[in-house]
């Protein structure tokens, strides 16, 4: 599980490069008049309020649950989430029609060049906040690094299609080069569109309460039944609930016996819970007996 302390020295990690890289689209906006780069500025800065709220309430996710909030804060993970992939969802189009555009207008080296600057930057930040991130179960820092890959394949994409083009038109592929742009466009689509969906999505099955992906279902179930044999208690009915970053999983049971031992269904729900929490982050498991 990511500690509190790391996860918001990722997001501050993320604002202060992002801080950086607005000013730097800013003033390279204002000195070379590219509209793509005042988007770009606008976008990044609309991000760091977005990053400052997350690090004003990153505290309440690793809050307990309590009788007053049973299910914690983690919706309100999930709300912050959905605004999130909206942002990256509508980015992501913005990226498509800004390429296009590049390719009708015939391309601008200086923003070519500009762009491949940021491209290589964003790698850079990247990496190291990947690295801070290894084996953590963030939902809020997972969708920043979305983020950051979605700022690459942007930068990368206008660059790679302006000298891509270029250099076509001097080889027997010209017919290509006036399409090049396009083609650079769909495929960043085609790379970046499915996961901002796929965040999104996620995001309000959260709010809703409504299971996870049958494969996570499929591996919780296993883990429990196996768990659970050995105190000859039988399975039958699982409500596995989401909440942002949690999981939340009853299971209701039977037993073959007339009577059942309270401190042996303890011993069962501390095994059950101890090897979900070895394979799975933020996870809790309740034992329940069926009527």
């Amino acid at each position: 599980m990511i500690s509190e302390r790391k996860e918001k020295t990722i997001l501050r990690l993320s604002f202060v490069a992002g801080l950086a890289f607005a000013l730097v689209e800013l003033i390279f906006a204002i000195y070379s008049h590219s509209q793509s780069a005042l988007t770009d500025a606008v976008y990044d800065a609309s991000e760091l309020v977005f990053i400052a709220l997350l690090l004003f309430l990153t505290p309440l996710f690793h809050k307990p649950v309590s009788e007053k909030h049973p299910y914690g804060y983690f919706q309100l993970e999930s709300i912050f989430l959905i605004v999130k992939g909206v942002m990256m969802l509508s980015v992501t189009l913005g990226v498509v029609v800004e390429v296009i555009e590049s390719a009708l207008s015939g391309g601008n080296l200086q923003v070519s060049l500009f762009q491949l600057c940021l491209g290589a930057a964003s790698v850079v930040i990247y990496i190291i906040m990947r690295r801070v991130n290894k084996n953590s179960a963030s939902p809020t820092v997972e969708a920043e690094l979305m983020g950051w890959r979605l700022d690459i394949g942007y930068s990368l994409g206008m660059s790679l299609a302006f000298f891509a083009s270029s250099f076509l038109v001097k080889t027997p592929l010209a017919f290509i080069a006036p399409y090049f742009d396009q083609i650079i466009a769909v495929l960043v689509m085609v790379f970046m569109l499915p996961e901002s969906v796929k965040m999104l999505w996620s995001s309000v099955r959260d709010i809703f309460l409504f299971s996870p992906d049958e494969e996570l279902v499929e591996q919780i179930k296993q883990i429990c039944t196996e768990s659970m044999e050995n105190y000859a208690f039988s399975p039958v009915f699982f409500d596995i609930t989401r909440t942002g970053r949690h999981l939340w999983v009853a299971v209701y049971f039977k037993v073959s016996s007339a009577t059942l031992a309270v401190k042996q269904l303890k011993k069962a729900t501390e095994e059950v819970n101890q090897k979900i929490s070895s394979q799975l982050e933020e996870c809790t498991c309740e034992l329940i007996l069926a009527p």
